[in-house]
């Protein structure tokens, strides 16, 4: 991917994945016992591509 040749879209797509790859908060951990403790849908910038 060329550094300034982003259409608006396609940044939107990045930025909203970018917003997705959090870690769960820490309350929902104490709320489920720690049954959940990881985010299913984590992402790795090198192990896991996007669909752009």
């Amino acid at each position: 991917m060329a550094i300034g040749k982003k259409t608006k879209g396609k940044k939107l797509r990045l930025s909203k994945a970018a917003k997705q790859n959090r870690r769960i908060p820490a309350w929902i951990m104490v709320k489920t016992n720690r049954r959940v403790t990881t985010h299913p849908k984590r992402r790795h910038w090198r192990r896991t591509k996007l669909k752009e």
